[in-house]
Formats: structure tokens, C-alpha cells, sequence
């Protein structure tokens, strides 16, 4: 067999293998992999939405909360802080498989919540600020965004679950190894860090 024949046939065996293999990981679970990921990827995009949507109001907030004669400076300048910290953080796809920048990204936000709830604890003693429309409106929003994170975040940790589960399942297990799909990390709630929503009072 001539050089340019053995060379063929490698080439015509080299082609049948990478289409085997190529065939081979989508029924190994390639495609639910990748399904997955995008999954886990959406359900970190709605909590990473909401929480901006939390810290959009907050200016507002801290604007009214002003206006109440001898409202507690320090309690003020902590949600201001605690939005400061948690805005900072830049916020990309990557950061569903970067484990310390999660939990760093989450340790802000419920920093960012037990501010929130101190001022709204605060905000109890003073009748005047309770009864101004604004105010009550901008409790009614956050509490509104708290509970719309909750069940963000609820989806968020059963699609990690669900694609975990996966890449540790067989075969495809198999296939993640082959494209360096490993699980993703989860976030739990520190009480450390105050990571619990603001009670709001009416």
C-alpha cells in the first residue's frame, strides 16, 4: 500500500472516528448539558434582575426616608453602603461557575437586605414618615421585589440541582469530562451576613 493510500486511510478513519465521537456525545447527554447551562444561566439573570430592580428603589427611598426629622443618620448611610458594595459587583454569566465570586455577589445582597431591614425596623418609630404615601408605596415595591427574589432564587438552586444531577450522572458524566462541564456551585442563606428578606410592617 502506497504512502498516499495509508495517508488516505488514516484521514477516511480519523473522519469516522471524530463523527462517531461527535455522535457519540450527543447521545451521551451533550445536548442536555449545554440545555442545562443555558437554564442555569437564565435562572441567575432573573435574581440578578431583581436585585437591580431592588437597588434602583432604594435611592428613592433613602430620599424619603431623609425627610423624617431625626431619622437615625447611621441606619441611613447603611443601606447606602450595603448598595454601594452590592452594585459594585460586576454581574456576568460567568459568575454561576466562579464559587467565591458567587457567594461574594450574595453575601453583598443580604448585607444589602439586613440594611433594609434595620431601616424599615427604624422606620417604626416614626408615624409622620409611615404615613406619607411615598414611603408606604416604596415599602410595598420592595417587599413586592424581595418576594419576587425568593422564588428567583428558588429556580435558580433547583436548575443548578437539575444540571448537577446531570454532569454526575452516567453516562453523562461521561461527555462532561470530555468538554470540562463541571457542577455549578448553589448559594446558601448566611445568617452571618443577614441574608434574609426585609420584614415590611403596614
Amino acid at each position: 500500500m502506497s504512502k498516499i493510500a495509508r495517508s488516505m486511510q488514516r484521514l477516511v478513519l480519523g473522519l469516522a472516528l471524530a463523527f462517531s465521537l461527535s455522535l457519540g456525545l450527543t447521545g451521551c447527554g451533550y445536548n442536555q448539558i449545554q440545555a442545562g447551562d443555558e437554564a442555569v444561566k437564565a435562572a441567575f439573570s432573573e435574581i440578578s434582575n431583581q436585585y437591580q430592580r431592588r437597588a434602583d428603589l432604594i435611592p428613592n427611598l433613602v430620599n424619603t426616608v431623609k425627610g423624617a426629622a431625626d431619622f437615625e443618620k447611621q441606619t441611613l448611610e447603611a443601606v447606602v453602603e450595603a448598595r454601594s458594595k452590592a452594585t459594585s459587583i460586576e454581574v456576568t454569566p460567568e459568575l454561576v461557575n466562579d464559587p467565591v465570586a458567587l457567594q461574594k455577589f450574595m453575601d453583598a445582597q443580604g448585607q444589602l437586605s439586613s440594611a433594609l431591614s434595620r431601616l424599615f425596623a427604624v422606620a417604626e418609630a416614626y408615624p409622620q414618615l409611615k404615613a406619607t404615601e411615598a414611603f408606604r408605596d416604596l415599602q410595598a415595591q420592595i417587599e413586592g421585589t424581595e418576594n419576587r427574589i425568593t422564588v428567583a432564587r428558588g429556580r435558580y438552586i433547583e436548575s443548578v440541582q437539575s444540571y448537577n444531577t446531570l454532569v454526575r450522572s452516567f453516562p453523562a458524566v461521561l461527555t462532561a469530562k470530555v468538554i470540562g462541564a463541571a457542577p455549578k456551585p448553589t448559594f446558601e442563606a448566611r445568617a452571618d451576613v443577614g441574608d434574609q428578606p426585609p420584614k415590611v410592617q403596614f
